[in-house]
Order: C-alpha cells, then sequence, then structure tokens
C-alpha cells in the first residue's frame, strides 16, 4: 500500500514537473517580460508615465521591424549580419530619390526595391552560391555600408521635401505612426509565419534542409524568399529611420542594429539552429530590451555599459536554450 502511495506520489510530482516544464518552454518569454516590468515599476515610478510608455514603443518599432526579419531567417537556420548597413545604404538612396523626384511615393517605392534587391542578393550568396549565411552577409554588411558611405562621402544625406518628415514623425490617436507601422509589420509576419505554407516550409528547413529536400520543397525558392522578405523589413525600418530628421548619417546610422535584433529574436526564444521559435516571442524580446534601455536611462547608466547589458542577455538566453 505505501508503496502504491509512494508511486502516485512520484508520478503526481512528475507530471507537475512536466508541466511547468511545457508553461515555462511556451511563454518563458512572456513571464521574463511580466517579472522585468514590475521590476521597472518598483525601481522607478517614472517608468509607468503613458509618456514614457509610448516613447519605449517608439524607440523600438525600427529595431523592433529589423528584428522581425531576423527572426524569419534565424528561424531558417540562417542568419542575416548586413541590416544595418542595408538600411543605412536604403536610406541613402531613398534620400537621393527623393530629392531628384520630388515625390515621397516614389522615394519609398526606391527604398523597397533596393532593401528587397539587397536581400535578394544575400538569397543568391546563400542559396545558389552554397556560401554560409554569416559569410555571404558579413561580405554584405561590408559593401553596403561602403556604398552608402561612398555616396555620401563620409557625411549626412538630407532630403529636400519636407512632407517626408510625417511618415516618422505624425501619430493616430496619440500613437505615433512607426508604433503602428510595427504593431502592423508583427501582424502581418505572424500570419505569414504561422498560417501560410511558406512559414511551413521555413520551419521545415531550420529544423532539417535535407528532410526539406527529400519532401520536395524548393529549398532554394524558399532561401531566397526568406532573405527578400528580411531586406523588404530593413526598407520598411529605414524608411522611419530617414523620415525621423529627414536625413540619415552614413557612418553611424544602423550601427550595431544585427547585435540588437539579433538579442531580441534570441530572447524571444528562437533558435540558433532554426526550425523553432515564434513572431510573438520576438516582439516580447524587443519591448524586453526596450524596456531595460529606458531603465538604463532613467537610473543614468553609462551608455557605454548597454553594450555588455545586451552582449550577457544573449548569452544567458542561449544557456536558457541550452537547457531546455
Amino acid at each position: 500500500m505505501a508503496n502504491l502511495q509512494l508511486k502516485e506520489y512520484n508520478q503526481q510530482t512528475s507530471n507537475t514537473k512536466t508541466r511547468l516544464s511545457w508553461l515555462w518552454s511556451e511563454y518563458s518569454v512572456i513571464i521574463a517580460f511580466l517579472i522585468i516590468f514590475i521590476a521597472a515599476s518598483i525601481m522607478s515610478p517614472r517608468f509607468l508615465d503613458i509618456n514614457n510608455q509610448l516613447n519605449i514603443l517608439m524607440q523600438v518599432s525600427i529595431i523592433g521591424i529589423v528584428a522581425l526579419g531576423m527572426t524569419v531567417v534565424m528561424l531558417s537556420g540562417g542568419i542575416d549580419l548586413s541590416v544595418g548597413s542595408v538600411l543605412v545604404l536604403v536610406g541613402v538612396i531613398t534620400v537621393l530619390a527623393l530629392n531628384a523626384s520630388g515625390s515621397i511615393l516614389v522615394a519609398i517605392l526606391t527604398a523597397l526595391f533596393v532593401g528587397s534587391a539587397a536581400g535578394f542578393l544575400n538569397g543568391l550568396m546563400v542559396a545558389k552560391g552554397r556560401i554560409a549565411s554569416f559569410i555571404a552577409t558579413l561580405g554584405m554588411m561590408a559593401g553596403a555600408r561602403s556604398i552608402a558611405l561612398y555616396i555620401a562621402e563620409g557625411g549626412s544625406v538630407s532630403g529636400e521635401v519636407s512632407g517626408f518628415t510625417a511618415i516618422a514623425n505624425s501619430d493616430l490617436w496619440l500613437i505615433d505612426y512607426p508604433i503602428i507601422i510595427f504593431l502592423i509589420m508583427t501582424v502581418l509576419v505572424y500570419v505569414l509565419m504561422h498560417k501560410t505554407r511558406f512559414g511551413r516550409y521555413v520551419y521545415a528547413l531550420g529544423s532539417n534542409e535535407k528532410a526539406a529536400l527529400l519532401s520536395a520543397i524548393r529549398v532554394d525558392r524558399v532561401k531566397l524568399g526568406v532573405y527578400s522578405l528580411v531586406g523588404l523589413l530593413v526598407s520598411v525600418a529605414a524608411i522611419i529611420e530617414t523620415s525621423r530628421l529627414n536625413s540619415i548619417s552614413s557612418s553611424s546610422s544602423g550601427v550595431q542594429y544585427e547585435l540588437d535584433a539579433i538579442a531580441a529574436v534570441i530572447i524571444g526564444g528562437t533558435r540558433m539552429t532554426g526550425g523553432r521559435g515564434k513572431i510573438i516571442g520576438t516582439f516580447f524580446g524587443v519591448l524586453i530590451l526596450g524596456i531595460l534601455n529606458n531603465m538604463m536611462n532613467l537610473m543614468n547608466v553609462s551608455p557605454h555599459l548597454q553594450g555588455f547589458v545586451k552582449g550577457s542577455i544573449i548569452i544567458v538566453a542561449v544557456l536558457f536554450q541550452k537547457r531546455e
């Protein structure tokens, strides 16, 4: 009788641990977000101010859009280190197109084309050239930044059409357009990745590329689509970045954006090896980074230490992934 009770107790304990493990695996980033949000609220009364909350969302909107693209490419088993450099290249060319045509629509279409083309080129190098994504995008990172510096002569370029600034500096019901664009992009990418065949193919590719090939999935086309999508999302972020001040710096804009995007994606639970992760996880990962940056600013932490904090978070997040 005692042995039976002990067996039942062990079984209940095991079931409880299994449920807790599943809960943590599925919702760890949301739990972490709530803990950090509550801690920030306690540490600084100014944190809960509605203007501060909107400021956080505004600050993370650009990186958030880039991180959505980074999530897709990491789910496929790759990585894109060129997002920051492509962003500045798109920004520079967008301003030149804006000044030459005087049309905001032409500038936006130019930005979308250039960003998608850069992503497509990355995809060609990875899919057709059989170059590791790390190397291919590293080359693009250096090349895109170099071209941007050459075009802008190492400085900044400014737009001559004042209406262009309305994209990033207008609001709808007190919510800035960049925040709205970020939320819309999150919903669209979520639907793409979780409700479409393309999304299933990306997950299959990241889980096992050879098995994907044997399943008659056109792996090369999926890779081209993945990197083109990243470029398209980067171009959206570039439009917002350029619109803020109606100018962009070829030397300082987009610096370390790849680090911020990768940090947000990893915090959100996406595996570096691909095949596992969620768009909603990246969304909360971006918010966590935003809250941490905001808290460091409110507490007057040196900006030189913020990179250390982000790097530490990446390492801790990867360690947690390995324990699962």
